[in-house]
């Protein structure tokens, strides 16, 4: 499964995130020395302080584009790693949380609250601009957030229900209910090569699925609906914030005022869903069967820090690269979570599996890079 599953994680980190070709340093200001005889041939070959200073100026004005290319490498290559970082994280205390505690939807809502005073204190203290948004603003902003809610609420209920592995493979079948949703609310449709590349993609999840022996209804059913939310969140955001919406509206303070309307949003559905009561039951449970009340309340709070921080992160990587790297990021990622939750919690998969997850996989890599190139 490791092998496997990691060749396609090193092949693509290959040919993707390889530093970029360095560009020609700036030709020298000055003219190329003369064809004229010097009169005094002795004299010429002294260099006066002028002309070392011109001469070293030059040497680093030619360095520059170097320096700047390695260093921005150099940058993105940790936010990308920090980004499958704090994803694995996630996942891993996440999974613990809920074995622990088989409270999703109660979860998800303290997954949510957790980012929100980080935030609010680079608002505060001025570390970070605050956004500046009317009635008009957040009411465009509470249809994407919803997509966004259900996102979360798919994952995590179905990360509470099968193994890590499993509900990553089938959510790597999100182009195909994106591709379907973009036809049928926007009427957008791609070429048929791009069509072509959801085959494997179908294909594979499904005999991925066949023969998973961590398979559960619910959590192949939660996680396409995580799969149908996300789809839905892309196709709001385009339809309803083309031109952009408030001020100071980065992508990590958009990704902010999200987290915040969602979690106002998930506070009835989870009391609703889960109440104190049973919330309650559910801890004296845990706390019965031999788990301590702050490994509970670590587990959960860092599955939350971890959450936030790897989406912030993942906007900050991500604003800094093409489509295409963009693609290969995300396939690495989920290759890469993949074998960190199997290796983590030693979970069994068939053979059948691996070769459908690795189909699946490759499969949402082929269609990021046929729709990039030929729509």
């Amino acid at each position: 499964m490791r092998v496997l599953l990691a060749s396609v994680c090193i092949a693509a980190a290959g040919a993707y995130f390889a530093p970029a070709g360095l560009r020609p340093g700036a030709a020298l200001s000055r003219a190329a020395v003369s064809t004229r005889p010097a009169p005094l041939p002795r004299l010429a070959k002294v260099q006066t302080p002028m002309m070392a200073a011109d001469v070293v100026m030059q040497e680093a004005a030619a360095a520059e584009p170097e320096k700047d290319g390695m260093m921005d490498t150099l940058v993105t290559g940790s936010f990308f790693a920090l980004w499958y970082l704090f994803n694995i994280g996630y996942n891993i205390y996440n999974k613990k949380a809920l074995n622990a505690l088989p409270i999703p939807y109660t979860m998800a809502a303290l997954q949510l609250f957790v980012g929100i005073p980080y935030v609010a204190a680079l608002w505060v203290t001025g570390l970070r601009k605050a956004p500046k948004l009317s009635t008009d603003n957040i009411k465009t902003l509470i249809p994407v957030s919803l997509g966004h809610l259900g996102t979360h609420i798919g994952a995590v209920v179905s990360l509470g229900a099968g193994a890590v592995s499993f509900t990553h493979i089938i959510k790597a079948s999100e182009p195909v209910v994106s591709a379907a949703l973009s036809a049928l609310m926007l009427g957008a449709f791609y070429s048929p090569i791009t069509y072509l590349t959801l085959l494997p993609i179908v294909g594979g999840v499904a005999l991925a699925s066949l023969k998973e022996l961590s398979f559960t209804w619910v959590g192949f059913i939660a996680a396409m609906g995580s799969n149908l939310s996300s789809a839905l969140r892309g196709i709001l955001a385009k339809k309803t914030m083309g031109g952009g919406v408030g001020e100071n509206m980065t992508e990590a303070n958009l990704y902010a005022v999200l987290t915040i309307l969602a979690f106002i949003a998930m506070v009835p559905i989870s009391l609703a869903l889960e109440a104190p009561a049973a919330v309650m039951a559910c801890w004296n449970s845990a706390l019965a069967a031999g788990f301590t009340a702050k490994y509970l309340w670590t587990q959960s709070l860092l599955a939350g820090a971890f959450y936030y921080l790897y989406n912030e992160v993942a906007f900050l990587a991500l604003g800094r690269v093409n489509p295409v790297t963009h693609a290969v990021g995300n396939t690495i990622k989920r290759v890469v979570i993949i074998i960190a939750s199997v290796i983590a919690f030693k979970t069994p998969i068939s053979t059948l599996g691996i070769i459908g997850s690795t189909i699946a996989i490759l499969g949402t890599l082929l269609y990021s890079l046929a729709k990039s190139k030929f729509g």
